[in-house]
Formats: structure tokens, sequence, C-alpha cells
């Protein structure tokens, strides 16, 4: 629950004119006292004086009371260690003098992490990094509940993407029975990088807006090793895909010759014509057939 509430201030505007008054008083006020001390009396011109004195320190402390807020920025009223409010307005305000003010900016941050060197869930070393837009929502958390909001993001940031990248691997080939890879699944890995920095960021009363991975590569010393692995997956794949088309295919040629009664072929024939057409099929290079200008047998 956020222990945030809103401070209303007083205008900034009627201040000015009092302080610009008591400044104006100042002057006339002491070069009496210090006439009135001249013509030898002591009293009211002391007292004069004094009151002088006490007019330049309430200007002066006044000057300090004044705040200037921008759009999208707050400020947090703290008066002798007790929080007062959050002030979340922009505009020209003056509050207590006495008070600490503590300008929060409200408006979105973005956080591009440097790449991280973390092992994936199959322990390949890898390279990621990524891209968080945030925003502080409530000033209170930020300002009380975490030492430096700023610094406790950027921590947890990386902490976070630690954990996210331990927990699924590069690809989908990497595990038996993965469903969702680092680089297969770039939609459900930042939803739940977003997820798990959101859970983080609460604490500091930030809001995560976006959370979204920037880069992402095997580690430089089996980056060439794991790159022929791929390769070799994307053949063997391949070839099962050949290999399927190739097999309907002779199936189709055999039930046509049998169904509309062309040839009749005994088993033997079958087979040299199935493993023919497959080597024609499946064959990386244009095969050159030999055509047989006598009978079949």
């Amino acid at each position: 629950m956020s222990n945030e509430r809103p401070y209303l201030p007083q205008s900034g505007w009627f201040m000015v004119i009092l302080d610009v008054l008591l400044f104006a008083l100042t002057l006339p006020v002491f070069l009496r006292g210090v006439f009135l001390l001249s013509q030898n009396q002591t009293g009211p011109g002391i007292s004069l004086v004094i009151v002088a004195m006490i007019l330049l320190f309430l200007a002066i402390l006044a000057t300090k009371g004044f705040l200037i807020l921008q759009p999208n920025e707050a400020a947090v009223i703290v008066l002798f260690g007790d929080y007062k409010g959050s002030v979340k307005r922009n505009g020209f305000f003056w509050v207590n003098p006495f008070a600490t003010q503590k300008k929060i900016s409200l408006r979105f941050h973005n956080l591009n992490s440097e790449k991280l060197k973390v092992n994936d869930s199959a322990a390949n070393p890898i390279e990621i990094a990524a891209v968080v837009v945030w925003k502080v929502e409530d000033t209170f958390a930020a300002c009380f509940q975490v030492e430096h909001y700023v610094e406790y993001v950027t921590v947890q940031s990386e902490s976070a993407l630690r954990h996210l990248a331990s927990s699924y691997p590069y690809d989908a080939w990497e595990e038996e029975g993965a469903v969702i890879s680092l680089r297969g699944n770039l939609d459900e890995v930042s939803g739940a990088l977003e997820k798990e920095l959101q859970a983080r960021l609460d604490k500091a009363g930030v809001r995560v807006v976006e959370a979204r991975l920037s880069h992402l590569a095997y580690a430089p010393e089996i980056a060439e090793a794991m790159l022929k692995r791929q390769q070799a997956s994307a053949v063997i794949a391949a070839r099962q895909k050949i290999v399927e088309g190739a097999v309907g295919m002779v199936q189709m040629a055999l039930h046509r010759l049998g169904a509309e009664g062309i040839v009749q072929l005994d088993e033997e024939r079958k087979a040299q014509m199935v493993s023919n057409l497959l080597v024609v099929l499946c064959g990386e290079r244009e095969a050159h057939p030999v055509i047989n200008a006598g009978t079949l047998y």
C-alpha cells in the first residue's frame, strides 16, 4: 500500500509581493535607526536597527520557501523529518521555508543495460542486454523505501536480466521439450522480463512501461561451434522434409500406376523403382538416368 499523500502548497505569487515589501521596508527602517543613533537617541535607534535586521532575516527566509515545478515533475516535502506530502502539480508555489524540498522527475526514463555474459538454462555462455522504459509513480517509495532509486532500478534490472537468461535456453533445440527459447520467443521472454522487473521495482514506486531484449548472441568462445550446430540442425531438418516429400511422391506414383493399370510391377521391380525414385528425389545433384531401350524385363 502506498504511503504517498498530496500536499497543497500556497501560491508563490502572493509571497513574492510580501517578500518584496519586506525587502523594501528593511532599508528605510535601518537608515532611520542609524539616523537616530547619530542623534544620540540610542534606545529608538537600536530598536529600529534590530527591527530592520529581523525584517531582512524574514525576507531572506521567505525566499527559501519558493518552489517551481515543471510539467512531469514532483517535489517531496519533509519538515523536520516528518513527511508532509508530495506536490505533483506544475507551477509556482510557496511552502514552509524550514521544510526540505526534494524534486523527482516523473518523466519516462530509458535504461539501456550493458551486455551481460551469463549462462542460459543449458549452461551455454551467452551475451544478453535489454532496454527498459520506466517512470516514478510513487514519490514516497522512491525517496524513502530505497537509498537511490535510479541506482536501484539499474541494479535490479541487471539482476532480473541474469535470472531471465538462466531460466530459458538460447534456442529451442538446446533442451528436450523446451517450449520457450530466448531467440525464438522474444515477445514471451520480454513479457516475462517485464513482469519480473515490475515485481522487483514495486518497492521503489517505479512502474515498468516496457522491457525488451536489445542484444542476444552466443559468447565469442562458443559462437563458431554453435553456428556449426545450427547449420547441422538446419540441414537435418531440410533432409527430413525432402525425405517426407519423396516418400509421398513415390507412394502416389505407385498408386497411380496400379490404379490406372498402366503397368504391372512385381515386388522386385517396385523395390527397384522406389530406390531409383528416392535417389532422384533426395539427391543433391541432378540425376542422369540410363534409358532402357529394350523390354521391361
